[in-house]
């Protein structure tokens, strides 16, 4: 029986394995060009790109839950498989179409046999899971919850609509985009050049004008624009000499209209009359009318278009032309009329109107009143607009009103807000159009008012707001920027003040001794990345024991590169620079960079640096000059009453003021390198005034032994200061413990950007 039983399965893996062989064979040709690894996939270079967050997360095989999601043919399945080639953990997937919760449970059974005899974890992909309905998607959570399976998902639709909020807020995201048109060219390249599964064995001629319609037709689909080209091959009998010619009448045949991307109940849906009403009020009519074309091609309903156009009437164009609702709500009429497809004339004319008219967003002051109700502790209607007929004589109500019409102009200043709320102003009337020419007069009229409620008392209710806890990793960053004190923290804010971020961005720090200045980029860029560059290795490990709360792969990639060897920067990034033009930094930044460094270290530096910037790169360099040193400030504390110290004292303040031209010099010649190598750069400079405490961690600083103060002195003497006279200076200080001690910093803050990168101005 047994063997039968082997007999069986030995002629079931046959069938299997040949069945396999022809399904490769006979599959289209989307299907066999998919790449096996990354260095083959094409696009997406923003999230896959060397040093990108989720190519880190699979080199590292630390993907975790993941939901892919984006348009068809843009490589959802394809990187799933790729994944699936990479991890260690077992690899298995569904089909959301075909699965239902039996299936789920078949492979979350065997997860767990496999998690319990052998250890090995199950990484699970489901295709299309936004097909899974809600019942599905929950039985699916607790196994992705307790790390039974880790979840990857690859989905058409928005996951924040479509898929259990529980499974996303588990799971990382990642949205994918379209193909570029060069990215579609490089796979048409391929199928027609790979032998095994493309058509590199068959002569085929496909014409540039036939290549350049299917890309363009194919709007960013690589199976759109792969299908389109089988069709055309295996439809196109070959010429006499045996050659598959494809001219531009066949591409048109094989791919005839390009695909409107558009779900009614979708992204599509909501992007595209979003991109429209942002056109009307941006005053754009030919982006207008092309948003209401595409909406129109997809089948929109025009009801639904009419009634945004109505909202837009009052939102943004309101009481700067009182008409646009008329005039919309008469083409809305006109619509109901006529209907298809004449009505496209009244819908088009009411889009027209409202991109022409002049624009104000002055109702929105109704949603502020509407916000002072729900918050105002005291709305009392003030007693004289109170209603005077049913008990003015025994309380006073309506005594005090001033009846308008019986004034010029129908006008007379007083007070008709609550007493709590005079003097707010809801209502901000733009300067176009028909409030334009009555803002002037309401200017006037208000100020009258406020000269007339000024005769009575008015209450003041309080204001109170809240701030939503902050999450893990802004309480890291904020227990890191309180550990570098409340004035560096201060001065880090002005570092990066005017920086508007990009979340992909990539930031080089060069000489970090602390992680202050790397704070702001490891919060604003979680899909680019941060190193850091340390100049020994105690601070490496310091650095490092300070990043270790911090989740692997937002964590900052740390290098040891010598001042001395900037050539070692480059040679440590090389190999990324080279696999990833992406890999380029956009912002490298530094605090108190190139201290006694020459001229030419300095410069040879800024071109090592230089040079791992994309061309939209930006320098940040913050230099930061004491102008009084420890012995200048010993001297104006102690004035004559240390004789013994008078001689020491004047040396070191001389050659404190020598150091001071150094360190000077430092961002001098930075900022001239930085011009010599083609940057366009802006400085700007501020004093800060500040009353150093002497401690013993201060004076410890200054006068151990190797200190950075007393090898500068040693330098600049010619020899190193005496034991009896370091001792001397010791003593003195420590006679002063928590004695304040005035200092002055000159800061200066350098910005630039390539000189020719045509751009706006630099970040202020």
């Amino acid at each position: 029986m047994d063997s039968e039983r082997r007999c069986g399965d030995l002629v079931s893996d046959l069938f299997s394995h040949q069945r396999d062989i022809t399904l490769a064979r006979v599959a289209p040709l989307a299907d066999r060009l998919r790449p096996r690894n990354l260095d083959d996939f094409v696009g997406q270079e923003s999230i896959l790109g060397v040093g990108r967050l989720l190519r880190r997360a699979i080199a590292a095989d630390r993907v975790g839950n993941l939901i892919l999601h984006g348009p068809p043919g843009v490589g959802k399945t394809t990187l799933a498989r790729i994944i699936a080639g990479s991890t260690r953990a077992h690899f298995s997937s569904l089909n959301a179409v075909l699965a239902g919760v039996k299936d789920l449970r078949a492979e979350v059974d065997a997860a767990q046999q496999r998690l319990a005899h052998h250890g090995l974890r199950t990484t699970l992909f489901i295709d299309e899971v936004h097909r899974f309905n809600s019942a599905q998607q929950d039985a699916l959570l607790p196994w992705v919850e307790n790390g039974t399976v880790n979840l990857i998902g690859a989905t058409t639709e928005n996951p924040f609509f479509e898929v259990n909020k529980a499974l996303v807020s588990r799971s990382r995201l990642f949205r994918l985009q379209p193909l570029e048109p060069a990215h579609l060219r490089q796979l048409l390249e391929r199928a027609l050049r790979d032998p095994a599964v493309g058509y590199g064995e068959r002569s085929i001629d496909l014409a540039a004008a036939a290549a350049d319609h299917l890309v363009d037709v194919a709007g960013g689909d690589a199976r759109s624009l792969l299908n389109a080209l089988e069709l055309a091959v295996e439809t196109t009998p070959p010429g006499a000499d045996g050659s598959i010619r494809i001219d531009l009448t066949i591409a048109e045949e094989s791919i005839q209209q390009r695909a409107v991307l558009y779900d009614k109940q979708g992204d599509a849906h909501f992007d595209t009359i979003s991109a429209f009403i942002k056109s009307l009020r941006g005053s754009d009519p030919d982006a207008a009318l092309f948003w209401l074309a595409r909406m129109v091609e997809a089948g929109e309903n025009p009801r639904f278009i009419f009634r945004r156009m109505l909202i837009a009437a009052g939102e943004d164009i309101g009481l700067a032309d009182p008409q646009a609702v008329v005039v919309v709500e008469a083409c809305a009429a006109s619509f109901e009329r006529v209907g298809l497809p004449e009505g496209l004339y009244p819908l088009a004319q009411a889009a027209l109107y409202l991109a022409g008219a002049e624009k104000s967003n002055s109702l929105l002051g109704f949603f502020d009143a509407l916000k002072s109700v729900r918050s105002a502790n005291r709305q009392q209607v003030p007693a004289h607009l109170r209603d005077a007929n049913r008990d003015g004589q025994a309380f006073g109500d309506g005594v005090g009103y001033r009846y308008p019409h019986a004034y010029a102009e129908h006008w007379v200043a007083q007070q008709y807000l609550p007493g709590a709320l005079q003097g707010e102003i809801f209502w901000q009337p733009g300067s176009l159009g028909w409030e334009g020419q009555r803002r002037e007069r309401l200017q006037q009229r208000r100020a009258a008012q406020l000269a007339a409620a000024a005769e009575m008392a008015a209450d003041q209710g309080d204001v109170l707001s809240s701030s939503p806890e902050d999450p893990q990793l802004e309480r890291w960053l904020q227990r890191q920027a309180a550990a570098e004190g409340e004035r560096l923290d201060t001065l880090r804010h002005r570092f990066w003040a005017g920086v508007i971020w990009q979340r992909q961005a990539r930031v080089l720090v060069l000489e970090a001794r602390s992680l202050l200045w790397a704070l702001d980029p490891l919060a604003a860029t979680p899909e680019g990345g941060v190193v850091i560059t340390v100049a020994q290795a105690s601070d490496r490990e310091r650095l490092q024991a300070q990043l270790k709360v911090l989740d692997s792969l937002r964590q900052p990639q740390l290098l040891l590169v010598p001042p001395k060897t900037p050539a070692a920067l480059n040679s440590q990034l090389e190999p990324q620079l080279a696999l990833d033009s992406g890999a380029r930094f956009d912002w490298v930044i530094a605090r108190q960079p190139w201290q006694g460094l020459s001229a030419e270290q300095i410069a040879d530096w800024i071109s090592q640096a230089g040079a791992l910037l994309g061309q939209n790169g930006q320098w940040r360099l913050l230099f930061s000059t004491p102008q009084l040193g420890p012995a200048a400030g010993l001297r104006a504390l102690l004035g004559k009453a240390e004789t013994s110290l008078q001689t020491l004292l004047e040396e070191l303040t001389h050659l404190e003021g020598q150091r001071l031209i150094q360190a000077q010099s430092t961002g001098l010649i930075s900022q001239r390198s930085l011009i010599a190598a083609g940057w366009q750069v802006q400085q700007e400079q501020w004093q800060e005034s500040l009353q150093l405490e002497l401690t013993a961690e201060l004076i410890e600083r200054w006068l151990a032994p190797a200190s950075s103060y007393l090898e500068a002195m040693a330098v600049l003497r010619g020899k190193p200061l005496a034991s009896d006279a370091v001792q001397s200076l010791r003593e003195a200080f420590s006679r002063l413990l928590g004695q304040p001690m005035p200092q002055a910093l000159e800061h200066t803050l350098v910005r630039a950007r390539r000189a020719d990168a045509l751009q706006t101005p630099l970040n202020p």
